[in-house]
C-alpha cells in the first residue's frame, strides 16, 4: 500500500509511455502471436483499496455517425490489490487470483481485443482504478456496468497512454 505523497502508477514493462504498441499487442500481429494483453505493473495502491479495475479504450476511435467515440479495448475487474500487476498474454487465461473477472470490450467478446486499424496514430488509455469496495457486477462485465458500479468508490486513478 501506498505511503502519502506516493503517486499511483500503472506502468508496462512491454511499453513505453507515450510510446508505441508492439504489434503483437495488436490484430496485426505476427503469425499467432497477437491479441496478446501488455504486461502491466501499478504500484503505490491507494491505503484502503479493496479491489481494483481496469479499463482500456482507444479514445481516438472515429465514430461514422459523427465524433470521435470511445472504443472499449479490455475491461478487467475484481483484481486484488495484493497483486502487482497482471503478466503478459494474462487475457483469457484462467486464473487462480480471486475472483478477477474480463469484460466484454465492444468487439462484444471478453477479454483483450486491440482492433486491426484503419489509421495509426490512436491513443490507447489504461486506466486503472482503486476502489474502496468490490464490485458485484454478474456474469457479463461491460465497461459501462462497471464505471457505473464504481462511482463513489474510486479512491486513486492510475492512467497509462501508448500510441498505436
Amino acid at each position: 500500500m501506498a505511503n502519502a505523497g506516493e503517486e499511483f502508477r500503472l506502468v508496462s514493462p512491454g511499453i513505453e509511455h507515450d510510446g508505441r504498441l508492439p504489434r503483437k499487442y495488436t490484430d496485426e500481429g505476427q503469425g499467432a502471436k497477437k491479441n496478446i494483453s501488455p504486461p502491466l505493473e501499478w504500484y503505490n495502491v491507494p491505503e484502503g483499496a479493496k479491489s481494483l479495475a481496469l479499463v482500456v479504450e482507444d479514445i481516438d476511435a472515429p465514430d461514422p455517425e459523427g465524433p470521435i467515440v470511445p472504443w472499449t479495448i479490455w475491461v478487467v475487474s475484481n483484481i486484488p490489490p495484493s497483486l502487482k500487476g497482471l503478466p503478459e498474454g494474462f487475457s483469457g487465461k484462467e486464473t487462480a487470483e480471486g475472483n478477477i473477472k474480463e469484460g466484454h470490450n465492444d468487439e462484444k467478446v471478453p477479454g483483450w481485443r486491440a482492433p486491426k486499424m484503419p489509421s495509426h496514430g490512436h491513443r490507447f488509455e489504461f486506466k486503472l482504478y482503486a476502489l474502496d469496495d468490490e464490485p458485484h457486477l454478474g456474469n457479463k462485465v461491460t465497461k459501462e456496468k462497471l464505471l457505473d458500479s464504481i462511482q463513489g468508490h474510486v479512491i486513486g486513478e492510475a492512467v497509462f497512454m501508448v500510441h498505436f
